[in-house]
């Protein structure tokens, strides 16, 4: 086999291709399909032992002390160690088993599920690892979702058993009556007997009790499993590599989510390639803020386990993030696009858009490092990194070696201009639920940007012609929707069938509804979506999440929601902007505006600002050569932005597409009537 480039980044297995199709894909370097680094890491328990055995007394897990419980204010990290957690893990399996047993009588000992529901902090990590050592199977429960979709997770699940923080326990009751099924509530934090409030009055943890009783459920803290564990110490049941680790629900959005069957030969296949791919020793450390109830978040903290590095918690507020990475200095960062075109606009404003002989520095060392990018020479500079980038690089607290964007597609501009400016080693990867989060993934030392990369080393791929929308295969680039196979690939969807066929076929291969390019480099390129495509009135498909995607690479947007029918010729969109964004291009391009220092709701209903707004979308759109029926003709500036609070995203912050369609129904119809009242200019006849 050629030596490895960077030039011919998939290998196309030999006499694989099929009419309608590609040949099948695999990584490059190691073309065999993988399922684990090492004979004896077969499940999820065997991660962490590996980690374990590594790492021993050093660091583990880390949460940040509170300094001051009335402020809030926030100290340095408190660490356990890996055999400190090990001893806790064990603690609170044999003290679950054990109350199962004793308490409730259940004899049943293994593949239980069992309800996860918090933000990530320590005990989510502890529980989950309990789970796995006893053989139980977790069920996470997004920490945000609304009662709706936790009553349909708790009852479609048949969970009994629910590991909740301290927030959740009367969200939980209050339910009780719709989710019969539920027996205990374990609080992850203390419901010990504090003094009253007063006296006379029942102390909170008396009420709560009682309430609990009342609903005839079992409520009980973390400290007292441990502690029935402690004094009674069960040996590991420990689970076969087929055996189900979880049921992960799949933030869907219409509907309510689909629970994707997820093995330990899932997470340990897609943990070792991506151990393959990202390396990493003992010294490394990241931080857990991602949701531990989505596979993108869970697959990052495992892999930090499994190098036995150090994984900190954020503080539990998305606000305090900036703080936690300065205190944490972590050298593996994961993150989503979302959060990184925040810090591509803070980072734009301090630099190339600063004022006077700052900004002109700035735009001189920037352009330097992008070109040397561009060549292959790196994103380091010796001479531009000591002037201007290794202060800016400390955004991410200075230490970040490696940085794994996911969950979306990121902007060109973006990924390239925070590789120099950060000055280290960005990797965009694509993965999904069903496939553990690891189908394919930017190898190190990469130039360019715009692909997802290449094939992790435990699955394959292949693109299958969508003729209806004119993707084949035989095109000079093969075109079609990606589908994936390997043993990360997940076994199906809980109690649907139905939706089962429609995502495996009978050879094992997942069909993800993305359609893929394969560029002159053996690069995948995400091009369109398979599903979510509607018509206009004069018959034309759009794909809104495609062009979405292309509209929020420009800093100016920190959220879309693209409208359009087959009623109306012409598409629509509300848009959230970035604030501070939205200020300094209102500063520059209306400083009469500017001048009257109007509130950032204000400025969303200026004419004038809604105009400015429109005309740099449009600039985007040509830019990136979307066709005329693609560009966007009117917008609505909406100052709040669209939250899982308010129903209008999922967890993983993809817009709920029939919500926001209802929920802007008013402006959505005042858009189309204000394009039906303007009246095209008549051209003059020569």
């Amino acid at each position: 086999m050629a030596k490895f480039t960077l030039e011919k980044q998939s290998y196309e297995v030999p006499n694989t291709r099929a009419p309608g199709q590609t040949g099948i894909y695999r990584n490059a370097r190691r073309p065999v399909i993988e399922d684990s680094f090492s004979p004896k890491v077969k499940t999820m328990i065997d991660i962490f032992n590996h980690g374990l055995k590594i790492s021993k007394d050093r660091p583990c897990i880390g949460t940040r002390s509170i300094k001051n419980r009335q402020t809030g204010e926030r100290g340095p990290y408190v660490w356990q160690t890996y055999r400190q957690v090990n001893h806790r893990l064990t603690n609170f399996g044999s003290g679950l088993l054990n109350y199962l047993n004793h308490q409730l009588g259940d004899t049943r000992t293994e593949r239980l599920p069992i309800g996860i529901w918090s933000v990530n902090r320590a005990e989510w990590t502890i529980a989950d690892l309990a789970c796995t050592a006893y053989s139980f199977y977790t069920v996470a429960l997004y920490d945000t979702l609304g009662p709706d979709t936790v009553e349909f997770v708790i009852n479609h699940a048949e969970i009994e058993t629910v590991i909740c923080s301290g927030d959740h326990i009367a969200d939980l009751l209050k339910l009780r009556h719709k989710i019969p099924n539920l027996k205990t509530i374990i609080s992850m934090d203390s419901i010990g007997e504090e003094g009253p409030a007063r006296p006379g009055m029942a102390s909170k943890s008396a009420i709560i009790k009682a309430w609990a009783a009342e609903k005839e459920i079992n409520l009980i803290d973390f400290n007292y499993v441990e502690g029935l564990g402690k004094k009674n110490r069960r040996s590991y049941n420990y689970p076969k590599p087929d055996d189900l680790a979880c049921i992960m629900y799949t933030s869907g959005t219409t509907g309510m989510p689909k629970g994707a069957l997820l093995t330990h030969r899932n997470f340990v296949a897609a943990l070792s390639a991506s151990y393959k791919a990202l390396g990493g020793t003992e010294d490394d450390s990241s931080i857990s803020y991602l949701p531990l109830a989505h596979i993108f978040g869970r697959v990052c903290d495992m892999n930090c386990f499994s190098i036995g590095g150090r994984l900190g918690y954020f503080s539990g507020d998305i606000n305090m993030l900036v703080e936690d990475i300065q205190e944490l200095k972590p050298t593996i960062f994961a993150s989503v696009p979302r959060l990184l075109n925040r810090v591509y606009g803070k980072i734009v404003a301090s630099t190339i858009n600063a004022p006077g002989a700052t900004g002109a520095l700035a735009r001189r060392g920037v352009a330097t490092k992008l070109a040397n990018l561009e060549a292959g020479k790196g994103y380091t500079h010796p001479f531009w990194d000591r002037l201007i980038f290794n202060k800016v690089k400390k955004a991410l607290g200075g230490n970040v070696r490696i940085l794994i964007t996911g969950s979306a597609p990121i902007g060109k501009d973006v990924m390239q201009f925070l590789r120099i400016a950060l000055c280290c080693d960005i990797r965009e990867g694509y993965g999904a639920t069903e496939t553990c989060a690891a189908s394919t993934i930017h190898y190190e030392n990469e130039y360019k940007a715009g692909h997802i990369g290449a094939p992790f080393t435990c699955n394959e791929l292949k693109l299958v012609d969508v003729p209806e929308m004119d993707y084949l295969s035989t095109d000079p680039y093969p075109r079609g929707e990606i589908c994936i196979r390997g043993p990360n690939v997940f076994k199906g969807y809980y109690k649907d069938e139905e939706k089962t066929k429609e995502a495996l076929d009978d050879e094992g291969w997942y069909h993800t509804g993305d359609i893929g390019m394969i560029d002159e480099r053996g690069c995948f390129v995400i091009i369109d979506r398979k599903k979510n495509i509607f018509k206009l009135a004069q018959g034309e498909y759009i794909a809104p999440e495609k062009i979405e995607n292309i509209y929020a690479k420009d800093p100016i947007i920190a959220q879309i929601y693209l409208h359009g029918d087959s009623l109306q010729n012409s598409l629509v969109a509300i848009v959230v902007p970035e604030p501070e964004t939205l200020s300094a291009l209102v500063a520059a391009k209306l400083p009469q505006v500017h001048a009257r220092k109007l509130s950032f709701s204000e400025l969303c209903k200026l004419p004038e600002v809604i105009e400015l707004v429109l005309d740099k979308m449009t600039l985007t759109g040509k830019k990136a050569d979307l066709r005329g029926f693609e560009h966007v003709k009117a917008i609505y500036l909406e100052a709040e932005p669209f939250t899982i609070e308010n129903e209008l995203l999922t967890p993983t912050f993809k817009v709920k597409r029939p919500q926001a369609q209802k929920y802007y129904a008013a402006q959505i119809a005042t858009l189309y009537e204000e394009l039906s009242n303007k009246v095209e200019p008549v051209k003059a006849k020569l």
